[in-house]
């Protein structure tokens, strides 16, 4: 399934938020913290319609994780159809995806490379492969390196120098080789610059 593959910086700069994440983004923020285009300085918060904004953190989702719209609109309907309310439903069940704990635990420098170890067959769930990036997980699963992602060079380097801080729904074991889904993540543990009640108006209308 194809994913966006085009200028990342631009994105970042129109949403106002690093989405990838990477430090190249940063970088453009902090030297032009406003939209890419001629009328880029006009454009900063404040400008705009309703919809746009509710567009807006739909986009910053979607970059953020990584997903198509598709994959988005699906995820937002069962998250509709959980009890609680819905915003928080879609982030509780973006952060469970298995590509995303992957990130979370360390392992992977971003969620694209987190999505590609796990197609790879590089990661366990249970002690079972598991090659399918959207996989969720619940209450109690354990997440783990193959035999072969725990000799990779790559992965160790991750886990060494990334230094990111775990998430209080995670624990972590086997020297951050293991992760645990310890609970189901509450709003205040998903730390992602996301308004997702203008995401649920966006789709309820």
């Amino acid at each position: 399934m194809a994913r966006y593959t085009g200028p990342k910086v631009r994105i970042s700069r129109r949403l106002g938020v690093n989405v990838f994440e990477n430090t190249k983004g940063s970088k453009a923020l902090e030297r032009r913290p406003f939209p890419p285009g001629h009328h880029g300085r006009s454009r900063r918060k404040g400008a705009g319609s309703e919809y746009l904004a509710q567009l807006q953190e739909k986009q910053k989702a979607k970059y953020i994780y990584g997903l198509l719209e598709r994959q988005f609109r699906n995820l937002y309907e069962k998250s509709v159809r959980l009890t609680g309310p819905t915003g928080e439903n879609l982030l509780r069940l973006l952060e469970l995806r298995l590509d995303n704990v992957v990130y979370r635990a360390g392992w992977a420098a971003s969620r694209p490379q987190a999505r590609q170890f796990v197609s790879h067959g590089l990661i366990k769930v249970d002690g079972k492969r598991v090659d399918i990036a959207s996989y969720t997980l619940q209450k109690g699963e354990v997440v783990t390196l193959s035999e072969k992602a725990s000799n990779m060079i790559i992965i160790q380097h991750n886990i060494d120098t990334l230094g990111r801080k775990m998430v209080g729904w995670i624990d972590v074991a086997e020297a951050g080789k293991q992760v645990t889904v310890r609970e189901l993540p509450v709003r205040e543990q998903i730390d992602v610059p996301v308004r997702e009640q203008l995401i649920v108006e966006l789709y309820s209308k």
